[in-house]
């Protein structure tokens, strides 16, 4: 369990004109020296805010591209308080060179963002000395970074344990999602795992044998998956030489009670292109000349109806190339229908990983699922089931 902003603004000696260290997620990208995606931004509104409003000093530890432990100009996140500022249409102040003096004359309910917490070379090494340093700074330590909690640094893990810590409003409701997605969900479970290649992703599979109920296999590592099964796939994307591995995880899946979901018609094309020409087959007529861009109409038809019986749903991975059309007709259709029965209230969905935000998005849906993460490594490493240092140091 975990304490959260509720906790701290309800503590018995309040929160008004004292600091608090917030670690946000402000690795933004940049083009021409102007923020190109502001999603990160609006997302530590809520929690900078609510700080703020409660008389708070809001102080923003945030790491910016890889300094490598040295300062770097090109990397300063002086440019990204003010596109802060712009986005939350309140005064956003920047330090370059914190320290105690310098927050002590800050004003109670101001938001000030700290110099990219990278240039110190002991951040990443999750050094105690720094971590004491940074911990004078503030009297109170908020993570709302969970994109960044499966790494134990400075910012992320050591000040969590020196000082009152506590959840803010983007990591606690990622929490509360990735719990009642995998750690206490409504069962029947349904997973959709796609991607290129199994290798990425043996971790993730074998750890939701035991949590879910329906695995549907998608993208590129299906391919893999029915030539265990000694299917010919042409010229598809498939990783052979784990066909002892498919195998292995499809033969613990029985045993675990779990139904694993192979495409048995796919999209095929001689070409990877938007607009190959195409065609679809069951996968025992696949030409060698061939290769599978997309899941058939049948079998997207068959996994929304397993969707319809489940009641929670984790996503990660497209069902085909959804980059190039027409192969993004089986994400877009499946999406769609998880999409439909969340706003029927029948169903929880949880998706995460950049690939499957950029395929919702594309689908048009993304706002319609329970919730959607943009934590990459954090939530795949959460699919493996594996501990994550800022979410761990956070429990009380």
């Amino acid at each position: 369990m975990f304490k959260t902003i509720d906790d701290l603004i309800a503590d018995r000696h309040g929160i008004a004109g004292k600091p608090v260290l917030v670690r946000e997620d402000l690795n933004v990208p940049m083009h021409d020296g102007r923020v190109s995606d502001d999603s990160r931004l609006r997302a530590a509104m809520p929690t900078l805010a609510e700080l703020a409003d409660h008389g708070a000093k809001v102080l923003v530890l945030a790491h910016f591209g890889r300094p490598e432990g040295h300062p770097d100009p090109e990397l300063t996140l002086r440019p990204i308080a003010t596109a802060l500022a712009d986005v939350m249409g309140r005064h956003v102040g920047f330090l370059g060179s914190p320290d105690r003096h310098a927050i002590d004359i800050l004003e109670p309910g101001s938001i000030t963002v700290l110099e990219n917490s990278r240039f110190y070379p002991g951040e990443e090494k999750n050094e105690v000395q720094l971590a004491r340093y940074m911990a004078t700074l503030g009297d109170f330590y908020v993570n709302d970074a969970f994109s960044a909690a499966h790494r134990a640094h400075v910012t992320t893990e050591a000040l969590a344990h020196l000082l009152p810590a506590f959840a803010g409003r983007a990591m606690e409701a990622e929490l509360k999602a990735l719990e009642a997605a995998l750690g206490n969900p409504d069962h029947p479970v349904a997973a959709v795992v796609g991607g290129s290649k199994v290798s990425t992703k043996l971790e993730v599979l074998t750890h939701l044998l035991g949590k879910v109920d329906h695995l549907i296999i998608g993208g590129a590592m299906a391919n893999t998956f029915l030539a265990a099964r000694g299917i010919d796939v042409g010229k598809s994307l498939c990783e052979h030489d784990l066909a002892d591995a498919a195998n292995a995880l499809m033969d613990a899946a029985e045993k675990a009670n779990c139904t694993v979901h192979l495409p048995y018609d796919v999209v095929v094309a001689t070409q990877f292109a938007a607009n190959a020409a195409h065609r679809t087959v069951n996968v025992h007529e696949i030409a060698p000349d061939e290769m599978i861009l997309d899941v058939g109409d049948s079998a997207v038809e068959a996994l929304s109806d397993v969707l319809k019986t489940c009641r929670t749903l984790v996503w990660n991975g497209p069902l085909g190339a959804f980059e190039y059309a027409p192969f993004d007709k089986a994400t877009v259709a499946l999406a769609r229908t998880a999409a439909a029965l969340t706003r029927e209230g029948t169903l929880v969905s949880v998706a995460g990983g950049g690939d499957t935000v950029a395929a919702l998005n594309h689908a048009g849906v993304a706002d319609d699922f329970s919730y959607v993460s943009t934590a990459g490594g954090a939530f795949l490493e959460w699919m493996e089931g594996k501990e994550l240092p800022g979410v761990k140091a956070l429990e009380a």
